[in-house]
């Protein structure tokens, strides 16, 4: 009996975490939804926090237990893209880099990776940076976002051995690649492949001779 009784206390302890953590994400993806769906409708300015828990159908709690605000609500994808940098990480198995030029090669496929996932609804892309475009202040956040991505590259050189300076050196120049092609068109159907031409073009910089010092 007592062994029953324990056995059911554990049930009751662990079954309904993966329950309670999918309906914590089907509500995150609701919100997100109904914040997507508002700012095509209304823009940004002429969404409230409050309208955007009643389309999604949750409280104003829950929706400030996913974001802090809507601001953050805009940018939600860009933790998904973060996640591909920490996949990498946790499945790497690469020697650390041994020159900057090598550190950037060891980060061209995973941005790559990064901008093809971005890039994957291309209609949602580019309206996301359209509303972006709108308004100063989300502009200000998707440079913070930007620098975050940065501070994960920069930091899964450094977790293969690299030394700081050339991480982060690396880690900004591949941002850079993507910067560039986001500035010449930001086009998500040739996002990756612009994002390919700039490293090339980098790459090719790295390789060229080298003036000898005085």
């Amino acid at each position: 009996m007592e062994r029953q009784a324990t056995l059911a206390m554990l049930v009751v302890m662990t079954s309904p975490r993966p329950l309670v953590e999918r309906k914590r994400r089907q509500a995150r993806a609701r919100i997100i939804e109904a914040a997507q769906e508002l700012f095509h409708e209304r823009g940004f300015d002429g969404v409230s926090v409050g309208d955007i828990a009643e389309r999604a159908e949750v409280g104003r709690t829950t929706f400030f237990r996913h974001f802090v605000d809507k601001q953050e609500v805009v940018f939600a994808r860009e933790q998904e893209l973060l996640e591909v940098v920490d996949a990498t990480a946790r499945a790497d198995d690469v020697p650390a880099a041994r020159s900057a030029t090598e550190a950037i090669e060891q980060l061209r496929p995973v941005v790559l990776a990064i901008c093809a996932q971005a890039a994957a609804d291309p209609e949602g892309y580019t309206r996301h940076f359209q509303l972006i475009e709108q308004h100063p202040e989300l502009r200000a956040r998707d440079a913070v976002k930007v620098q975050e991505i940065a501070d994960k590259l920069g930091d899964l050189l450094i977790g293969r051995g690299s030394d700081e300076a050339t991480a982060r050196f690396a880690a900004h120049i591949a941002i850079a690649c993507y910067q560039t092609a986001k500035r010449l068109g930001n086009d998500p159907r040739t996002l990756v492949d612009d994002v390919r031409a700039a490293f090339e073009r980098v790459l090719t910089l790295g390789a060229g001779p080298t003036e000898p010092r005085s």
